[in-house]
């Protein structure tokens, strides 16, 4: 069940001293102890304190501050029972102290406990406890009416305000460690994105070095099945060589974007259709500045386009257009088609749904199908 207003504790938080200023500290001390000191004199003022009875007495202030000390302590573990049981000691020893004659410290008890029985317990425990701690306090006091109401009514008020003070202390702590732990779940979920994209980053680059190097060795495989020529042999294995350096190349790039070191992509796209035969590219629309992530994704799709092309449509023309836009970056990959080559049958044809994958997580798009002349891929990136 629910617990309401009346039933409810204050928080652990209120009832500790986290989150209290060293100036509240020092003046909550400075009070204790006036108030101590006072409880002190009054006891042992009296003039008729002698041999046990300052025994007694002693003993008396020992048993009221262990009960205090233990009160707090049973409250801050929200211990209904004993911290009952230590107010009832403390209202008896009260009684006690008033019926040997010692009235001021009598007062004093009184009055704490109502006091601290509002400021910590639930409210259903706290005012049962407050009132009659308050009602035999103003049946003992000989003071007028007026002076009596207001007397109680000011503790009442006080306990209530030191409640209210230390629940919103407490509050405030909660939603700090509440700030805290969402901090640390945000840096824990940004680590893991990096994680990711680290891993994407590199998977993209070995996919697409591995497959492109591939191309070239299966190549050369069936050209020693078949008897051919020596050197176009060793071209085949030559370009397989060639491609595991430009792998080795992009990977050093791919760690160099992921420390924010990336070359201008119309630079990246240049040299890329300057290693492919047939390629061209064109640039148009005025630049627009990118995060890492949509760079690489328009130079990952570049690369991949290209090399399908290579092993879908051998010889074929591409044409590469990269169009910024207002709002969004277009890379448009065309081939002019042709004969199947021998490799089209070759991997296992993940890269562009992992280009895919990679726009849908920017935000954007990837088209790729067959036109009337060749097959043409399209990227869309916001920017």
């Amino acid at each position: 069940m629910t617990e309401n207003a009346w039933t409810r504790w204050p928080s652990r938080e209120a009832l500790s001293g986290v989150g209290v200023t060293p100036a509240r500290r020092a003046f909550g001390l400075a009070a204790r102890l006036i108030t101590l000191g006072f409880f002190l004199w009054a006891t042992f003022s009296d003039s008729h304190l002698e041999g046990w009875g300052v025994a007694a007495a002693i003993l008396g202030v020992v048993l009221c501050g262990a009960a205090v000390v233990a009160y707090f302590r049973t409250t801050l573990e929200h211990r209904l029972p004993p911290s009952l049981g230590l107010l009832v000691l403390l209202f008896v020893m009260a009684v006690v102290a008033l019926s040997s004659g010692f009235r001021s410290p009598a007062f004093v008890l009184w009055c704490g406990c109502a006091v601290i029985a509002i400021e910590r317990l639930p409210l259903m425990a706290a005012l049962p406890v407050t009132a009659v701690s308050l009602s035999v306090y103003a049946a003992a006091a000989d003071d007028g009416w007026l002076t009596t109401v207001a007397t109680t009514a000011g503790l009442a008020l006080a306990g209530y305000v030191l409640r209210l003070d230390a629940e919103a202390r407490g509050g405030a702590q909660r939603l700090l460690a509440q700030e805290r732990a969402a901090r640390v779940a945000e840096a824990e979920s940004a680590a893991l994105a990096e994680r990711a994209r680290i891993a994407r980053e590199i998977h993209d680059v070995l996919a697409h070095s591995l497959s492109a190097q591939l191309v070239h060795l299966e190549a050369a495989r069936l050209l020693i099945e078949r008897d051919a020529d020596r050197d176009k042999i060793l071209d085949r294995v030559v370009a397989a060589r060639g491609m595991a350096r430009e792998g080795l190349a992009e990977t050093r790039q791919a760690l160099s974007a992921l420390r924010g070191e990336l070359s201008p992509l119309e630079d990246f796209l240049s040299e890329l259709v300057a290693t492919a035969d047939g390629a061209d590219v064109t640039v148009t629309g005025e630049r627009r500045p990118m995060s890492a992530e949509a760079s690489q994704a328009v130079r990952r799709v570049a690369q991949e386009s290209l090399t399908n092309a290579r092993k879908h449509a051998p010889g074929a023309r591409v044409h590469l257009r990269l169009e910024y836009g207002e709002h969004q970056v277009r890379l448009d990959v065309r081939d002019s088609g042709g004969p199947p080559g021998e490799l089209a049958g070759s991997g296992a044809g993940y890269g562009l749904l992992g280009m895919r994958e990679r726009a849908e997580l920017l935000g954007g798009s990837l088209e790729a199908g067959p036109q009337e002349e060749g097959f043409a891929v399209t990227l869309k990136v916001p920017v």
